[in-house]
């Protein structure tokens, strides 16, 4: 039997709550919910983590949803920054910024265990991965105006839904069931920049509905413009190594190129000179999404029905990086010791005060001549300009009924193409430009004489600017990469009663599905064959079949007790195989409360573009004491400084497995108020985990592990000759913590009525290969808090919403004489409030005016990851002024 009493209202309620500041069930939702839960008879519906459907949305597992109202509520332009803002997103994740690979995508990562462990789906289906990456998924790729309500499991889910699944699902639901048209568009621009950041978003939706058929369609956009870091107000000048310096090969430090220091955003810094690349930089990349759906569903006959979904969305990013840094050691020569271009050569072209109008005096104490390796910012070719255009198309068709009234079938074929395409302007053909450095003459003649036109050849470092057209262009590439992520997919299932118990009905589904997956990352031949200056990354490929098969049993063991049994069995063409069992019970000892567990197991194989991918070069920006030191700099820049890294492919990568457990309780002890509590544990074993520059540097100086193949490579100075950065398994991973979600309403009558929700999410601790507490270390906050206040009266809405990212310290280092842990350079908690009224005309017209982090909060200017602040946590727009008008026909 199907109950639908006080206490399924409670736990619905418990468990739909807001799930960020900006995120929360409306007023009209949760009257509608009551009104719902009035009656004895609802038809069943699947939630996320179950395929079983139910007459209500509680079960047990946590699920929380974001609901249309809510998300217009939030003044959010797209399911990025919708989903970002869940305290779930523990510890942040990838925006589009420029300088990146990933430059246009932005993803999700629940439980701070990495996007690649958490698992997006799309009305169930799952989201293919960006080419991009090839082991993310990308959400710019989902049209906001599409999105009916967003649920989020925040429990492990293999069982279910497969590999990916670890940290939990998202499961964007898009629109049906609608009759009419609605028109939305929203504007909103950013205090703190300068200049850039506006933002933009509109949709068109129109819907018909008869007795059998159904069609909805629509059009969705967002926009936001490119921000330079010249731009906000805390960027001071940046500092590269990839100046216009030399080091000798007998070894030396970074020394500045004669007279060759006086060009724009060049400058001395001790002996050094330094490129200020934050004068060019982008950090933040322009966004552009467009995209289009259409959605059909026919009534055959009472039993049978068939379906269909059709999308279309483009994303394009602009994004602009300082000029190419490069050196000739990436030739394997040193600059020849009779060059011109070579400062230990008497006879240089920076000594000649004859002919060279910014000649400098030599100085012996330069040394003997010999080769040397020149560190220079090529900025005379210009900045180097990435577009990416990415387009995915999605096509779904399909059919259910029911067979002899006892069994709900369904089967249907998915086919997705994914495709990235990337131009980049403003990088170096590095064989040709360091042939120009090296064979460099100014204009001496063989019969002695100086004619700078006629006997003129190459590049002049001292003077880069000055270097002919026929020079630059020779030294000037222009780079592309083509990449598509394919995915061919059939599936089929079948849900039914099994039998009749006292308690109620066992209930089972079956399910079986085939997969065909073909990853592409094709870079151009001259970056194939390394020869770009100034671009990472190589090509990666490869295909694979995956065909799984599943079943669930919900079992009433008494009235008030049930269990679900799920398992799924997944067999890789190029991994193997696996199967993932899951077990949970919900029990009721009492109207309106319920406690409910689970324990489950998952796995996740290295991905395709890990196991192929070939050595990639990228300068990266790092923060180390002794290479800083070498660049002249007492301390640090907030922004760092470059160094030489490698990304390495690892084909020996082991796969990884999870192991999670769940328990928690939902009460309702008045019709105003209601709460949860849920505690998670996970274990991951064999942790496939990327381990980047700074990374590696971190964990050099507090001791911890780092894997085979990867490290620091220092110079006898100290300061880092190159980083080889890439993937690991890493041992153990483990990390558990706590939800809370409270609710009230309460109904003043005439006078409005007042809803609130709190969300905190608490990490209670975060160890690798059971070494010490990763929690409040860099990135790491131990808690991220939303407290949403909605209050209602007459036609208007007013919303406060609070927001919390906890506090961490930036160093972690060990004491070389105690040998203790040391935690340094606190960065405290950052709070923000969001604010918006709302007003809804009688002709059904929506008006809203709002502000995100209404006062201006800035975040706390600590340098991670190359930037000035942790970019995946927080954001530097300051307060977002907005307006959005609706109108529905």
């Amino acid at each position: 039997m199907h109950k639908n009493n006080l206490l399924a209202k409670s736990v619905r309620l418990a468990l739909i709550g807001g799930v960020t500041a900006a995120t929360f069930m409306s007023v009209s939702a949760v009257a509608a919910d009551d009104t719902a839960a009035k009656k004895e008879e609802v038809e069943r519906i699947e939630v996320t983590g179950s395929r079983i459907k139910r007459t209500d949305m509680e079960g047990s597992v946590p699920v929380t949803v974001i609901d249309r109202d809510a998300i217009d509520m939030s003044g959010q332009t797209s399911v990025t920054d919708l989903l970002r803002n869940t305290t779930f997103n523990s510890t942040g994740s990838f925006r589009p910024q420029s300088g990146s690979s990933a430059q246009g995508t932005a993803s999700l990562d629940l439980r701070g265990l990495g996007s690649s462990r958490t698992l997006v789906l799309v009305d169930g289906r799952r989201l293919t991965m960006s080419p991009s990456t090839g082991s993310s998924q990308d959400l710019n790729a989902i049209p906001l105006g599409a999105v009916e309500r967003v649920e989020v499991l925040t429990d492990g889910a293999s069982a279910i839904y497969g590999s990916d699944a670890i940290g939990g699902v998202v499961n964007i639901i898009t629109r049906k069931d609608f009759n009419g048209v609605q028109m939305s568009y929203t504007e909103g621009s950013p205090s703190i920049p300068k200049d850039g950041g506006d933002r933009s978003a509109g949709s068109v939706l129109f819907g018909s509905t008869s007795d059998k058929t159904s069609l909805l369609g629509g059009v969705s956009w967002n926009k936001r413009d490119i921000v330079f870091a010249r731009d906000y107000p805390w960027t001071t000048p940046g500092g590269s190594s990839y100046g216009n310096n030399y080091r000798l090969a007998s070894g030396s430090g970074y020394l500045a190129i004669p007279g060759g220091c006086s060009e724009e955003n060049f400058r001395m810094n001790g002996a050094a000179c330094v490129y200020n690349f934050n004068a060019t930089n982008a950090n933040e990349a322009s966004t552009d999404n467009q995209s289009i759906f259409l959605k059909g569903e026919h009534q055959i006959n009472d039993d049978w029905k068939v379906f269909s979904n059709a999308s279309a969305a483009q994303t394009e990013s602009f994004g602009r990086y300082a000029p190419v840094p490069d050196t000739n050691a990436f030739q394997g020569y040193y600059i020849a010791a009779d060059s011109y271009n070579n400062p230990t050569n008497p006879d240089a072209w920076f000594y000649d005060t004859a002919n060279n109008p910014n000649a400098v005096a030599y100085d012996p104490a330069v040394g003997a001549a010999q080769g040397v390796n020149i560190y220079h910012r090529f900025a005379a070719l210009g900045n180097r300009d990435t577009t990416v255009k990415n387009l995915n198309t999605d096509f779904l068709v399909g059919t259910s009924g029911i067979i002899a009234d006892a069994v709900e079938v369904e089967a249907g074929f998915r086919r997705v193409r994914n495709s990235t395409n990337e131009i980049g302007n403003g990088f170096l053909a590095a064989g040709t430009a360091w042939a120009y450095v090296n064979d460099f003459n100014p204009g001496y003649c063989d019969d002695g004489s100086f004619d700078a036109t006629n006997c003129r050849y190459g590049y002049d470092v001292q003077n880069p600017s000055s270097n002919p057209d026929d020079v630059l262009k020779g030294s000037a590439a222009t780079t592309t990469r083509n990449s598509t992520f394919n995915i061919d997919e059939f599936y089929m299932n079948a849900s039914f009663d099994i039998v009749d118990l006292p308690a109620g009905t066992i209930q089972a589904f079956v399910g079986a599905e085939y997969r065909k997956e073909t990853y592409s990352d094709a870079y151009d031949s001259q970056s194939e064959a390394g020869l770009i200056g100034g671009s990472s990354g190589n090509s990666a490929g490869g295909d694979r079949d995956v065909k799984a098969a599943y079943f669930e049993t919900l079992v009433p063991i008494l009235d008030n007790l049930e269990m679900t049994v799920a398992g799924r069995y997944d067999k890789y063409s190029d991994y193997g195989s696996d199967f993932s069992p899951k077990v949970s019970v919900k029990y009721e000892p009492i109207d309106a409360l319920v406690l409910r567990a689970s324990y489950g197991k998952g796995f996740r194989a290295p991905t395709l573009d890990i196991l192929t991918q070939k050595t990639a070069f990228s300068a990266d920006s790092v923060d180390d004491a002794a290479t800083c030191a070498a660049l002249g700099y007492a301390e640090c820049p907030d922004s760092g400084v470059q160094i030489n890294a490698y990304r390495l492919a690892n084909p020996a990568l082991a796969s990884e497995s999870s192991t999670q457990m769940a328990a928690g309780i939902a009460y309702q002890p008045t019709d105003w108020l209601n709460f949860a509590i849920d505690y998670y544990n996970i274990e991951i074993e064999e942790r496939i985990a990327f381990f980047s520059a700074q990374d590696l540097i971190d964990r050099e100086e507090a001791g911890d592990p780092i894997p085979a193949g990867l490290g620091v490579v220092r110079y006898a100075g100290g300061d880092i000759d190159y980083i080889n950065t890439g993937y690991g398994n890493e041992g153990t991973l483990k990390t558990s913590g706590l939800d809370f979600n409270l609710r009230t309403n309460f109904d003043f009558g005439e006078a409005g009525s007042l809803a609130q929700n709190l969300q905190i999410s608490h990490m209670l601790d975060y160890t690798i290969d059971d070494g010490r507490d990763l929690v409040q270390d860099p990135g790491m906050p131990q808690q991220r808090v939303t407290l949403s206040n909605v209050y209602t009266f007459s036609d208007f809405d007013f919303a406060w919403n609070i927001n919390l990212i906890g506090d961490q310290y930036s160093d972690v280092y060990t004491d070389d004489v105690t040998g203790n842990l040391v935690r340094d350079g606190h960065i405290g908690s950052w709070v923000t409030h969001d604010i918006q009224v709302t007003y809804t005309s009688p002709w059904n017209t929506k008006l809203s005016v709002g502000a995100e982090n209404a006062f201006e909060k800035e975040p706390q200017l600590i340098g991670y990851g190359g930037r000035e602040y942790n970019y995946n946590l927080y954001n530097g727009w300051g307060r977002v002024m907005y307006f959005r008008i609706s109108q529905s026909f």
